[in-house]
């Protein structure tokens, strides 16, 4: 099945790649507050899902407003490309991936919107939502110009934390951007009906704004796991100098945590800037470095203190952060691949990712595992009884562990 309702003709706003985490949160809040809202994804299996009520991936909050927005009819479901009727805004949630060289890649944007050209109309406004590349907004725009579309170009990138968008779409200021007077306006006009506060920039303003928030965040935690493995080579437990350090200390809370920092966003926005600056971002190609190296530093002090041939090692955890269900880029797989070549056995366990047949049950991780490591911190895990087992929590997290070095 590629439509799940009838697809009115005046949709107002029509998001591509709306089953995903970026647009399926910004399709409900958009029904929600009275819009015909169009959601557009090639993946058939993830619009049934959405269309039996159930969300495809975690989101607070969401669910609730998916089963009131399926029973208004406003709400519709396709994936089917002719069903875009030129009509109302068109949202694209796809950005800028890097490939293996760490360079951007326009190419998923270029053919996302060569599959659109056939139903896009003169004077509609596009709007770019997800990440993208310094410069991709006004290259979009030129691309659909040299293609005889005269569009409202916009970029307005989505700034909530995965999980929170259903809330934080409201509550953070919108940034709003266009390569025209016109385009502007009409991006405001959209975002105002669900944004308290906005934002202007002109759209490489945009861009950059976006990127500079992902890469400071990827250089906080670098700066944190480096102090971890400065103090760990010591023979120093990090999170006791963690504790002191901020206790009663307001300029130390903006140290955050040691621990595994992946994603689908802070790794690539950070290699897209350094691509931009010719390789000339010192500070985020060091973040790469220190971030991507945390996981040879655990597994070096482990081999270090563990005859790990001949043992099993269960990781607790395997999506990028904790409470969460996204595996994209998360390190948990780097160290399961790593430690794959040095211990006899990696067993895997997470409560919240689905989809990854090697996971098992959190027992029969305990059961069968000689040591332990937590990979994510999930809540789940804070009063975990592992049963006597040796815990590497670099996290400094779990309550009742036997603390294994590192």
């Amino acid at each position: 099945m590629s439509k799940y309702s009838e697809i009115p003709e005046n949709v107002d706003v029509t998001i591509i790649g709306g089953g995903g985490h970026v647009g399926l949160s910004l399709a409900l809040v958009f029904c929600r507050e009275g819009l015909k809202t169009l959601v557009y994804d090639i993946n058939v299996e993830t619009l049934a899902m959405i269309a039996s009520g159930k969300m495809p991936h975690l989101e607070f909050d969401a669910e609730p407003i998916l089963k009131d927005a399926l029973k208004g009819g406003d709400f519709h479901l396709t994936a089917d490309s002719a069903d875009l009727t030129g009509m109302g805004a068109v949202v694209i949630t796809v950005g800028t991936p890097v490939d293996e060289f760490l360079n951007p890649v326009h190419k998923a944007i270029r053919e996302c919107v060569d599959g659109l050209l056939p139903y896009l109309a003169d004077g509609q406004l596009i709007v770019l939502r997800s990440t993208v590349y310094p410069g991709t907004t006004e290259w979009l725009d030129r691309y659909l110009k040299s293609k005889g579309k005269n569009v409202k170009m916009a970029f307005c990138p989505e700034r909530v934390v995965q999980g929170h968008a259903i809330r934080e779409l409201s509550e953070i200021p919108q940034i709003i951007s266009g390569t025209s007077a016109e385009a502007v306006a009409a991006a405001e006009e959209l975002f105002r009906k669900i944004a308290r506060h906005i934002v202007h920039m002109e759209p490489m303003e945009a861009e950059f704004a976006k990127l500079f928030c992902n890469a400071m965040r990827y250089i906080q935690f670098a700066a944190t796991n480096e102090f971890y493995m400065i103090a760990d080579a010591a023979g120093l437990d990090y999170n006791r100098i963690y504790e002191g350090m901020i206790q009663g200390y307001p300029r130390a809370e903006q140290h955050a945590r040691a621990g595994f920092a992946g994603g689908p966003c802070l790794f690539k926005d950070t290699a897209q800037l350094a691509a931009f600056a010719k390789n000339n971002f010192s500070l985020g190609n060091a973040s790469i470095l220190v971030n991507e190296g945390l996981v040879l530093h655990v597994i070096e002090k482990m081999r270090d203190e563990h005859d790990l041939d001949g043992m099993t090692v269960g990781l607790l955890g395997m999506a990028f952060k904790a409470n969460s269900d996204d595996t994209r880029t998360s390190l948990s797989y780097k160290m399961k691949k790593i430690l794959s070549l040095h211990a006899a056995k990696v067993l895997t366990t997470d409560p919240f990712v689905t989809g990854d047949d090697d996971l098992l049950p959190v027992e029969t991780v305990l059961d069968q595992s000689d040591i332990l490591v937590l990979c994510t911190p999930h809540t789940e895990y804070r009063d975990l009884d592992t049963k006597g087992k040796p815990v590497v929590d670099i996290w400094g997290f779990m309550a009742k562990t036997t603390r294994a070095t590192p």
